[in-house]
Parts: structure tokens; sequence; C-alpha cells
């Protein structure tokens, strides 16, 4: 051994031995344990450090190579379980301190160099170390070491996030471990002064660096997600613990206090300078400013990004009620370092770029926020205590902000917001430029900016209003809205989201208020505006926003009733005389003037007009609305009417009530408003309304000349936009009156015309409502993608109105433009087709929309409305109109039908299938099953037509072919649901529209063949046999020539083109054959079903589809039969093929239980002999079928389309026993099903979806098997069941199992509950073993009480409640010896019950508290059973009260539920005794001592007096 000691020493330090063979030689001894060393670990650990220390401290030469093998060496050791377990034994084992010098110089060498690529293994040896307590103290004994090495590490992480390589988590694990570290023994030191220094002095920069990079940085998916998603956000935690911690220690207060509030006089100030020696905050500060440590562009963003959470630091550590000074000075100082504070006293003189403004406002806005969420500033202990010193510097910062205008910055009205916040004052003195700067004249257009700046304005608003003073802010709003325009695109004053806000504030404020507010508004407009409005476009602009201001406050105020104050509603009449003496007509007398200058306006007569015209409309609706109201106004617009001799519809030009304004007058004022696409339109139209409705309102029966008014007012709304409404280029409208434009116009009047349809259709002649079918669907067919951004989600939109027409429900409620509607969208077909073929007038979808046909007037027969009715009588129609426009759809369906036969379809190219699919989508938003008879037939007829006189182009796209044709059948099926399905009958024979949809769609299927694999082509065959059911099952149930129709139809099936090519030999098409067998057994389902439903009172009918069954099964099953020629051997059924084959199967059954094939009439069935009379038609087919199915369905799997069909064919084919092929019986099917769902491809999942057809299966199987069958079933069923397993092993775990799935619980953990408490009840006759109900107190605690719905708790809390109840009665020798047990888990229903029954300041739902309360009730009843029990439980009565209150002193409850346990609580201190209250007593801890002695006098008290010592049960 001594050789062997001394051969491994004398290597090691030989300078002989090469590097190389030195440290295998030490890897050796470090592993091998033949290698004997006196303390072998300590001496190879010192050997390798003190050879890195020599080669950094120059004493020793060494290659890289083999310092890198050093360092691998190094960190192998310190990583190896070895060295793990021999501390864990307590073995000593140091490291010296110039280990972790060398570490912390080589981090520090890799920063200078900038070169990070050998650095990985330095990092790993030193979280080695840092992971390993007994390593760790060469830097936790030495502080100097800690704080050098996170600084270097801080530094080297801010390196590697400038670089654009991927960051990885090596370097982020060391630094967050050295973190933690160096936290915990910054805790530790007892030197504040000494942790300040080495904070500000090594760590303050690098730590704000590395905090701004980590928020900063843009992370790639490149980057390590640790790093990304979480050691990120821990590291930034942990900079800002190290910097509270360190900085603002609790024992630095006095020394911030006496530099912050150190500004008095000169010669205190040095006196006191003398005895400071620490400056924290200037320390701080000059760390902080210094712009040496990184790039200067960076550093004024980490200043920016710094402060603020240098304050909040600060304000955690030091803010109370008698620090707020020192929390004001300190914010004072922060602030100072941004470069935004030298603004204040224009010392600033570099230009701040709007990115740097960004960043300086979001540092203010921070810094306000936390003065107002930590109550610094007190306003009237600043103006008593400190001579408004906070208040003198928030005033210089608000006009710094003001005079600083950047509104383009959301940060910037945050900022303005925040000193609102603060005192309304700070703001008050820059009020005028404030609201010019920030609201009136501020161009915000951006989203992100328009929320904040109404954000701001509406805490003017509220402010304001609080105060009562709104008159004074909107005197100031309208002072600068009478400035000079700095630009004449000024934007609306109040955008729909202020003026919501203005509406809440003006319900708030007192009527006498908002009066002086509107004659304010009056008097500006007569004095400052309306004198200098002429040929001054700023001042027209002016007057448009304050009319605009008036009109909002006029429409959102409170309006006058009966029970406003008289001198209100004098005072409201009397500013309504005002507006219309000195503002209304002066500005009409302007356009008066004017009017000849309609060709060639000005901007300002525009805006003249616009103006106007709103104040107009809004002076009469107003007007109107007050006289309804409020019985005390008299109504100027009444009088007006009232005083003119001529009809009052006539007075409604709006002449009358406007003294000085003849009609003439009124009319050119009219024309030259008409002549602008702006407010002033909208305003006429608006006007017109008004007039319509006045008339409507009257009481008195209408006149001639009022039905002429009501009809040359509607025309005039819809005819005024009409130019507009062709344009190309549009804008959304966001309500605003006052916003409109030439662009914004069209969905103005749009949304103006359809929200009053309901009022204009019934007075519109036929061609205008044409019209308006004709734009809503010009605009629902547009392609012109609007852009729309996020912020005008809520504007108005043509498109929005449109669509909401089409989806509303009243648009079938107006019939006659329902039905120009559905013109207008075969015209716009026609047009589509036009593109595809030269000959279109010949085209049924031409015919249908021809002009000179009368399809309205079955719905103007109907509707009877005054314009139209009166129109047609005017045309001199015919009386036989209606029978003319069903004598040309017949001509149409005829057509439909030759131009099939012909088979000469028209060949569609994708953009125009695309343009039809377009159109079909708007057809099927309406309601079809409302339609009108001959609409009905007209969209059935356009719908066929484009089935089967149209065909896709070869190259056109298979599924967009076939979404086409889906399209097409899909609404075919919707109109057979109308209430006007009979009307198409009255235009063809039913077996004539199949016939034709069956040619057509035969023929363009055999184009199909390489899609048949794709879900495209399953829905396909689905909406088919979808359709052709509802038009089989209508035929049937209407009657429609049923023989006859269905003889046709099966006639045509026959004679396909199919069979011919099948007897001669030709193989059929694949999608043909399954095409064909749609409508055959889509015949077979239907008669089917309905020879099932008759009953025997309808022999008649039952015979008559018997006959029609017959030949439709045989033609089905040859059909199939013909089909499955072209499967080979070996290939899967085609999954078309099982439900054709199970409908067939069915319709053979049902034709059997009938009479059966070929039954001759009178004869009689001899019941000994049935297989004479019941012959199946396809025998072997059904059990081919069978022996397919059986084969393919054991791997069929998850294949779950397969299997529905498969289970369901199997459920047919077993209810008749006489099928099975050979020996076969039930058993085999069932043997089958078995291996199935015992397959590794039939998950739960699988299962779940197939339950209801195994369930069918299984019930067929076990009605038609016989008794020796049903046995063998069972014994399968019992062999895979064995459950004395579950009696072997822990129940509790079995609980559990089921108890992790919140989901199982109701389904399954409650009636396990049931079961339980249902078996114990049967006494200790059936459960004589005392283990076996034990068992159940084990299941109980495992079931979860907590997290629960309600109603789950509830059925919980009563399962466990009814098992311990069924012990506690039925089991009186278990409760002898487990009394703690039961109480233990009775206990968890208490404690559950306080925690629902807990005060949580809502009750919530009132039937879930009612859950409480019977739970609670629950709980009193066991009580008094338990007391009742004194035999068991007397000596557990003293640990259940304490239980109880100790439980009880955590929560404050409802008195409902407290009553209930308290009553109960008071049975078992019936069993304690003087003995057990003074153990009590004594025993419980002071705050439940107290709720205990509480409860006891209330016992004392209420019921122990009452009851006596008596006992007694429930």
């Amino acid at each position: 051994m001594a050789a062997i000691y001394s051969g491994i020493h004398l290597k090691l330090k030989s300078a002989k031995t090469s590097w190389e063979d030195k440290i295998k030689l030490a890897h050796f001894a470090w592993i091998s344990h033949q290698c004997f060393l006196p303390n072998k670990e300590q001496v190879l650990l010192d050997w390798v450090s003190h050879a890195l220390v020599s080669y950094y401290n120059k004493k020793l030469e060494l290659e890289d190579e083999i310092v890198e093998k050093l360092w691998t060496y190094l960190d192998n050791i310190l990583h190896s379980r070895k060295l793990q377990n021999l501390l864990k034994d307590g073995k000593t084992i140091n490291l010296s301190f110039l280990t972790a010098q060398v570490i912390n110089e080589r981090i520090s060498e890799t920063c200078v160099q900038k070169s990070h690529g050998n650095v990985g293994t330095v990092l790993s040896c030193c979280r080695g170390i840092l992971s390993t307590p007994p390593l760790a103290i060469i830097y936790t004994a030495k502080c100097e070491l800690m704080v050098n090495l996170l600084s270097k590490l801080c530094w080297l992480a801010c390196q590697l996030l400038t670089l654009e390589d991927a960051v990885t988590s090596q370097l982020f694990d060391v630094l967050q471990l050295t973190f933690a570290q160096y936290l915990l023994i910054q805790r530790q030191q007892i030197n504040p002064n000494r942790v300040f220094g080495q904070v500000t002095s090594h760590l303050f920069q690098p730590c704000l660096l590395l905090r701004h990079l980590l928020m900063a940085r843009v992370w790639t998916p490149a980057d390590d997600g640790r790093v990304r998603q979480h050691l990120s956000r821990e590291i930034r935690n942990q900079v800002e613990a190290v910097l509270q911690a360190g900085i603002f220690q609790p024992e630095l207060l006095s020394s911030y206090r006496e530099e912050l509030l150190s500004e008095r006089q000169p010669q205190e100030k040095k006196k006191r300078a003398l005895k400071t020696i620490l400056l924290p905050v200037n320390t701080v500060l000059s760390k902080l400013c210094d712009a040496s440590f990184c790039e200067p562009t960076l550093q004024v963003i980490i200043v920016a990004n710094s402060v603020p959470l240098l304050y909040k630091l600060f304000l955690d550590s030091y803010c109370k009620a008698e620090n707020h000074m020192v929390c004001f000075h300190m914010f004072t100082r922060l602030f100072g370092c941004l470069r935004i504070s030298h603004l204040q006293e224009d010392l600033w003189q570099e230009t701040l770029s709007p990115v740097d403004w960004s960043t300086e406002l979001l540092a203010v806005e921070q810094l306000l926020n936390l003065v107002l969420s930590n109550d610094i500033y007190n306003v009237a202990a600043d103006r008593i205590r400190h001579k408004e010193t906070q208040f003198q510097f928030y005033r210089k910062l608000a006009e710094m902000l003001v005079n600083h205008s950047q509104a383009s910055i959301p940060a910037w009205f945050r900022c303005l917001k925040a000193l609102i916040s603060l005192n309304h004052l700070i703001v008050e003195p820059d009020l005028d430029d404030l609201v010019a700067s920030a609201w009136i004249d501020a161009e915000v257009s951006e989203p992100r900016t328009k929320k904040p700046q109404e954000t701001l304005i509406s805490a003017m608003f509220q402010t304001y209003t609080k105060l009562r003073q709104f008159p004074k802010l909107f005197e100031e709003v309208l002072s600068v809205i009478c400035r000079p325009a700095a630009d004449e695109l000024r934007l609306p004053v109040l955008s729909a989201g202020l003026t919501e806000k203005l509406g809440e504030c003006l319900l708030e404020l007192p009527p006498s208020q908002i009066l002086d507010i509107l004659f304010l508004i009056l008097e500006k407009c007569q004095t400052r505006i309306i004198p200098d409005v002429k040929d001054d476009s700023d001042m027209a602009l002016k007057l448009l926003s304050v009319s605009s201001v008036l009109h909002t406050f006029l429409f959102n105020m409170k309006s006058l009733d009966n029970v406003t104050p008289l001198p209100v509603v004098l005072h409201t009449q009397s500013l309504l005389d005002k507006m219309q003496r000195e503002v209304i007509q002066p500005l009409l007398g302007l356009l008066k003037e004017h009017w000849a200058e309609e060709n060639k306006p000005g901007l300002w007569l525009e805006k003249v007009s616009d103006s106007a015209l709103l104040l107009v409309y809004t002076w009469v609706e107003l007007d109107t609305l007050l006289s309804i109201n409020c019985s005390k106004y008299v109504s100027r617009l009444a009088e007006a009417a009232g005083g003119v001799t001529e009809c009052a519809a006539e007075s409604w030009d709006f002449s009358a009530l406007l003294p000085g304004v003849d009609r003439q007058c009124w009319k050119r004022v009219v024309r030259l408003s008409s002549s602008f696409c702006s407010a002033s339109k909208y305003c006429l139209e608006l006007l017109m309304l008004q007039k319509i409705k006045k008339i409507l309102m009257q009481t008195s029966f209408r006149t001639e000349a009022d039905l002429h008014t009501l009809q040359r007012a509607a025309a005039f709304i819809l005819h005024s936009g009409r130019s507009s409404m062709s344009m190309e280029e549009s804008e959304p409208w966001n309500g605003n009156i006052s916003a409109i434009n030439a662009l914004t116009y069209p969905a103005a009047h749009w949304y103006l015309v359809v929200s009053n349809l309901t009022i204009l259709i019934p007075h519109l002649s036929l061609k205008d409502v044409e019209y308006v079918a004709d734009v809503l669907l010009k605009i629902l067919s547009s392609t012109k993608a609007l852009g729309v951004s996020a912020d005008q989600d809520s504007f108005i939109t043509a498109e929005k109105v449109s669509k909401a027409l089409l989806h509303s429900t009243f648009l079938p409620e107006i019939k006659v433009l329902h039905c120009a509607f559905i013109t207008s969208v075969i015209q716009q077909c026609a047009s589509v087709l036009c593109s595809a073929t030269q000959g279109v007038a010949d085209q049924p979808i031409q015919q249908l929309s021809a002009d000179n046909i009368p399809w309205h007037e079955e719905v103007l027969s109907s509707c009877k409305m005054v314009g139209m009715v009166e129109a047609q009588s005017k045309n001199n129609q015919s009386k036989d109109e209606a029978f003319h426009c069903w004598t040309t759809m017949e001509k149409i369906a005829q057509h439909i039908l030759l131009l099939t036969r012909a088979g000469s379809p028209i060949t569609l190219e994708e953009d125009q299938i695309e343009g039809f699919l377009h159109l079909l989508e708007i057809i099927s938003a309406l309601k079809l099953d409302s339609l009108f008879p001959s609409d009905h037939a007209r969209c059935f007829l356009l719908l066929l037509s484009l089935v089967v006189n149209t065909r896709a182009n070869v190259s056109c796209s298979k599924l967009l072919s076939l979404k086409f044709l889906i399209t097409c059948f899909h609404l075919l099926t919707c109109l057979q649901t109308g209430r006007s399905v009979n009307s198409i009958f009255k235009v063809f024979h039913a077996s004539d529209a199949l016939e034709a949809v069956m040619t057509a769609l035969l023929a363009a299927s055999k184009c199909f063949a390489d899609v048949l694999t794709t879900p495209d082509w399953a829905e396909f065959l689905q909406v088919i046999q979808t359709f052709l059911e509802c038009f089989l099952q209508m035929i049937v149930e209407k009657s429609q020539s049923l023989k006859l129709n269905l003889e046709k139809f099966t006639f045509f099936l026959a004679s396909c083109k199919p069979y011919a090519d099948a007897d001669r030999g030709k193989p059929w098409n694949t999608a043909v054959s399954q095409l064909l067998l749609v409508p055959l057994t889509t015949l077979c389902h239907v008669l089917t079903l309905y020879l099932q439903q008759q009953s025997e009172k309808k022999q008649k009918l039952t015979e008559m589809l018997s006959v029609l069954l017959e030949p439709t099964v045989l033609q089905t099953g040859t059909a199939i039969q013909l089909c499955l020629r072209n499967l080979t051997k070996d290939q899967p059924l085609p999954l078309a093929f099982i439900p054709s084959v199970t409908t067939l199967l069915k319709a053979d059954l049902s034709y059997l239980s009938m009479g059966g094939f070929m039954k001759m009439e009178g004869e009689q069935e001899n019941p000994k002999d049935p297989g004479k009379y019941r012959e199946y038609s396809h025998t072997e087919l059904y059990q081919k079928f069978y022996i397919q199915i059986l084969r393919e369905l054991t791997s069929a799997g998850g294949h779950l389309q397969f299997l529905h069909s498969a289970l369901q064919f199997l459920t047919v084919f077993c209810s008749v026993t006489d099928l099975y092929p050979g020996e076969e019986t039930a058993l085999t099917v069932f043997h089958a099903v078995k291996k199935l769902l015992a397959g590794p491809g039939t998950t739960v999942q699988v299962i779940q979806d197939l339950e209801m057809q195994l369930t069918e299966l299984m019930t067929q199987l076990v009605e038609s098997c016989t008794t020796e069958e049903f046995c063998v079933m069972m014994r399968l069923v019992l062999q895979g069941l064995e459950v004395s397993n579950i009696w072997k092993q822990n129940p509790k775990i079995q609980t559990k199992e089921v108890c992790r799935d919140q989901l199982l619980i109701s389904t399954i953990v409650v009636p396990i509950l049931e079961t339980v408490a249902v078996l114990l009840r049967q006494g200790e006759e059936n459960l004589s073993n005392p283990h076996h109900v034990t068992l159940a107190f084990s299941i109980l605690l495992t079931v979860p009480l907590d997290h629960l719905k309600m109603e789950e708790y509830g059925s919980i809390f009563l399962g466990i409640h009814e098992v311990l109840f069924s012990i506690l009665q039925c089991h009186s020798k278990v409760m002898l010896k487990a009394a703690p047990s039961f109480l233990n888990s009775f206990n968890r229903l208490v404690v559950s019950v306080m925690h629902e029954g807990r005060q949580k300041g809502d009750r919530g739902n009132t039937d879930e508290f009612g859950v409480v309360l019977k739970c609670a009730h629950l709980i009193e009843r066991m009580y008094s059973h338990i007391a009742a029990k004194t035999e068991e439980f007397t000596v557990f009565s003293v640990f259940i009260v304490a239980q109880y209150v100790i439980e009880l002193q955590k929560v404050t409850l409802y008195p409902s539920v407290k009553k209930h346990l308290t009553e109960g609580i008071y049975h078992i201190l019936d069993l304690c005794i003087e003995r057990d209250i003074k153990f009590l007593n004594a025993s419980l801890q002071m705050g439940v001592r107290e709720v205990f002695k509480e409860l006891y006098n209330d016992y004392t008290h209420y019921h122990k007096t009452k009851h006596g010592e008596e006992k007694y049960t429930a």
C-alpha cells in the first residue's frame, strides 16, 4: 500500500510526469477503489485547485488544452455522486478561497475579451460549488467574493443578451443560484452601510442593466424555454429583492430623511452634513445617471425604466403616514433624473424624439400612479403644514405637460389623468390649454391613443360633475372651439364613447346647470360665430362643432315630464324659442341668400348648411318629444301647424314653423342642402322621417293628401341617397351626425333606410321596393373587403347593416321586400349565367326573372299597401295576373325537364361557380320556410335548374363542384319544410322532378372518380339522400298521385343506363353505382317507414305501399349485387353499401310482415309451412354481408363510421334467426363483438361513441337467443370479472382511484356511497365481521369535500352522512371500538359545512345556499343522534366540542347556518360535566377560549335553562 501511495503522490508532484498523465492518474485515483491514499479526496481536490491557481497566478505555464482538462476534472469532482455521499456522511472537505478568486477572474476575463466559448466549464464548477453548502463557504464566508461573482455574472449575462445568438440556460441557472445565495448572506449582514456600499458600488448598475435587457429582449423559439418563461422572471424578482434589501434598508431611513428633508437654513444643513457621512440618495442617483456603464442611448432608457422601480422599492420600504414628505421628496429627486424634468425650467435644448417622449412619459405615469396608490399627496395636509410644496411641484409638472403636448403618445394622456385624480386644481389654471391640446385640437386616430384620451376627458367630465362645475368646464370648451383652428379637418368634438360618458354625467347634473350650458352655447353661436361665418370656412367649422355639441346635449339630457318643476319647463321653452329665433332663422336666412350657389358651393356654405339642418332637426325632434312627455310644455310646432289654414300634411314642409321662411324659401333650402353629401342631406332625411311619424301618429282619419304626403316623404328619403349608394368608395360611420361626409354618407343613409323599413315600405312604390332589394343584394354581393380597424368595430357600415337585415327575423315579415329580394337574387343568378353562355335568354333562370311577368302580384294582393295598390291600379293590370304567373312557371318547369332530357347543360367555370355559391349563401340566410307559394316555386325552379341544367367544366376543382351541388341540395331540402311546399306540384309532377335530378346527377357523377374517398363525397351522398327522403315523404304525406309518381320513378331507376351496361357485361362506374344506390335505398326506407306506421283502417294505402315496395326491394338488391361485381375477393366492403343493405333488409322484413312475396289474393298462409310465403328476396346477399362484416369487425379498431354501420346491420340481421348461415347462432356474433371490444384499437372513447349501437345489438341478441345461448353469453361475460381481488386490497386505494377524476364523482362516487349505506343498513346480522364495517371509514376519508360544484357537494355530503348514520344506528358493536374513526369522518363534514357556510360578501345563488342549509341541518341531526349514544360518546364529548370551537374561531358563519350548528353542539354540551368545562377553559388557546366562553354562555342561557338536564334525541 505504501508503494501505491508513494507512487501516486510522487507522480502528481513530479515535474517529469506529463500533465496528460497526471490528469489521467488523478482521474483514476478519484474513481478507483483500489487506490488507497490518506485523505484522498481532499488531496486530489487540493491538487487540481493548486494547479489552476498557480496557472492563473503566472507561477505555472500550461497549454490551454491542459487548463481546460483541469477545469473539466474539477467539474467532474464537484458534480460526482461520490463527493456528495462523502459530504452527506459528514466528511470534511474544503476548497481554498483562491479557487473562488480564480473562478471570478476567469468570468471577468470572459467579459473583457467577449469570448464566451470556453466559460461553460467554469460556470459548471461555480454551480457545483454554490449548490454544495460545505463548499459554498468559500463564497458565503467572504462576502466580497460573492458580490464580485454576482457582479461578473450579471455583466456576462448582459453581454449574452445583447448578442443575436440563442440564449441557453446554463449561465442563468448559475445566476439565479448566486442571487439566492447572496440574498441569504445579505440578510445576515449587521452593517447596513457596508451592504449599501457593496450594492451601489458593484451590483446596482449591472442589475439594472440586466433587468432591462431581460424585459426588452424579443425572445425567439431558438432561446431556451426555461430562460424565457421562468428564469428571466425569477431573476428580475431577485434583482428587485437585492436592490430593496441593499439600498432601502429600514436602518437607512434616518439617512434618507436627513438628506431629503435638509432643505433648510444653510447653517443647519452644514452642521448636519458633518454628522451624516452616508448620502444614500446622492449615491444612488449618481450611479443611476452615470453614463459610463453602457451606451448613452441605452443608459437613457435604463434610467427611465429604473426610476419607477426604485420609487416603488422605496415606498415598499418606507411609506408610512409620517414619512409621506420623505416619499414626496424622493419622488422629486427621481423625477429629476429624467430628461423631461429639465423642460420645467426650459433648460433642455435637445429635441426629444417620439420614442424618447414615450419612454419618459411612461416613467412619469408610473411615478404618479405610485403617488396615487400610496396616498402620498394629501391636499389638506399639504396646504396647511407644508405650504403647498407638493401642489406647486405638480402644478409645474402639469404646466410642462400641457405646454409640450404629445397627443400621439398614450402615456401623456394618462399622466394628465393621474394629475387630475390627485387634485383637479393642479390642471385648472391650464384648463383651456389642456382642453385644446388633449381634446379639441388633438389629432388622435390610433385606437391605443384614443382610449386613454377618452379616459382623460371622461375623468374631467366626472370630476366637474361631482364638483357641480360642469358649466365652467364647457365654457372653456366653447372658448377653445371658438379659437382659430389649426387645421380645417378638425375631428368631431364628441366621439361615441364621450357622448355616452357625457350622457351619464348629464343625468347627475341639476337641470339648471344643463340649461346654463345650453344658453351659453347659443350665446357663443349668436355673438361669436354667426356674425362672421359668411365666406369663412374656419368659422363654419366652428359653427358645426358647436351645433354638434348643442345637439348632443339636447339629445342626452333628461327629458321633461309631468313631474318636472314648472320653472324648468319654462326655462326649456325659452331655450328652444331662443334657439329657433336667434340661431336657426339667421342660418336659414343665410342659406336663402346663397341657394343659387348650389353648383359651386364653398366649404363654408356646406358647413353652414350642415349646422342649420342639424339644428332644425334637433329642434323639431325635441319639440315633438317634449310635447308628448310633458303636458306643461307648449309645442311651437303644434301651434304653427294649427295656425295654418291649409291641410296639416302640407304644413309639414317646415316653412310654417319658421317665421320669415315661406314655402318657396324652404324649397330652396332643401334644394341647396340636398346638393351636399353631408350632414345636411342626412338631416333632411331625418326631417322627412319625422313628417311620416307625425302623420302616422294622428288619431284622426288620414286624408288622401296625407297618403300622398307619406308617399312623397318616403320616396324623398329613399332617393335622397340614390346617387351616393352607387359610389365605389365609402368609409365606416361612427354614428355622429356631424361626422358625415361624402365617404361616410352612404353608410349613414343606408342605416337610416334599413332601420326604418317598417315605416317606409308601406308608402313606397313597387319600383322603389325593387330598388331597395337591388341595393341590398349589391351590398351583400360586393367582393370588396372593407378594411375596418379594431377601434371601428362599433362603427356602422353598409355591409354590417345589410347582413343584419338579411339575418333578421323581420325581413320575412316585410313580404313585398322579401319577394323583391328573391327576384333580385334570381336576376343576379341570370347575370352570372350570362358570362357562361350567349343564349341565356332561353334559359329557365332568365325566364324566372323576366320583367314582363307579375311575380309580386300574389304578395301585393295580400299586403294591400297604400302606395303599391294604387300603383297597381293605375297600371290597369288584369285580374288573371296571378294565373299568368303560375302558367309561366309551369312552362319554365317543362323547359327545365326538356333541357335535362336533351343532355346539353351549360358549362360553368370556377369563377362562375364561386359566384353562384355566394348567391346561394345569401339565399340560405333567408327564411325559406315562410315564402309565398309563387316565391317558393320560383326558388325551387331556380335551384333545380342550377342542379340539372349546369355542369362544372372538367378543369374545375372537383371539390368545388361538389360543394356547389351540396349547397343546392341542402337548400332544396330546406324548401321541403316550408309552408308552401305544395306549390311545387302546381308546376310539374313529382316524378318528373326526381327523374330530372337523377338524370343530371348520374351524368355528372362520372367525373368524380378521384374524390370518392374524400369526406366531401360522403357528404354529397348524404345530402342527396336527405333531399330524396324529404321529397318522397312529401309525396306520400300529401298523396300527390302517390302510385303514379312512385311507379314512374321506380321504372326510371330500373331503366337507367348502368343496368344496360351491366347486361352487356361492362363493369359499373363506382361513383355511378354509389349514387344509384341512394334513391333506391331511400325509396325502400320511406316506403318501409310509412308501411309500418299505417293502421288497419287505411287498408287501401297499406296495400298500395306494399305493391310499390316489392319491385323496389327486388331492384335495390339487384343493384347492390351488380355493384359488388367490381370487388375483388379480399377487398373490404365499401362503406357506402352497408347502410344500403341494412335498409334493404329492413324493407324485406317489413314486406314479409305484410304477407311476403308473390302472395296470391285470397290465399291463406300455412303456419306449418311458412317458407312458402316467407321467402327473403336476397338471402345470399344478406348472409354474404354478415360473414364479411364479422370478418372485418375484429380488425376495425377505431374506424367508427364502419362500426356504426356494421353494428346497425348486425342488429337487424340478428332479429331473424333463420338468416344465420350454416350452424352459426347469436353466439357467433357475441364472440365477434367481445373480440372487438378486447382489441387494442378499441379505446374507452370508441366504446362510448358506440354505446347506443352496442346496446341495441346486445338487446337484440338476448331477445332472439335460446336459454342455453343466453347462459353461455353470461359465462363469457363473467369470465373476465374477478371480484375477490377487490377485498384482498385496501378499499381506500380503490376509492382514491375513483376520486382522482372530478368527472367521476357524481357518476361513480355517489352511487358507491349510496350502495355502502344500503349494505350497512342490513345490520349486524348480515355483516357480522366488524372489520368489514370499519373499512367504510377508510373509504369516507378519501372522498373529496372541497373544490366541488354545489350540486355535487350536496350529493357527496348526503352520501357520507347516510353511511355514518347507518353505522351509528345499525352497528352498535362496531361503535364501541370505532368511535374515534367515526368522529374523524364526521368532523370532516362539520369543517366542510363551516367552510361552505362562511360569509363571503355575497350569498350567491339561492339554490346553492339552500344546499348548505340542508347540510347544516343534517349536522344538527347527527349531533343529536351522537348525544343519544351516551355509552359510546360521553368520554369524547370534550373533544367534539373542542374541535367545533377551534373551527368556529376561523370563520364567520351566516346566521342561518350557525343556528343549525349551534343547536346541534348544544346536545353535545349536554354530555359535558363541570370538570369537562373546566378542562376546556384551561386547555384551549386564548382566541378559541373566548369563542368557547361565548358558546357556553349562550348554551347556559338559551338551552340548559330551558331543557334542564333532560337528554333527548331528534
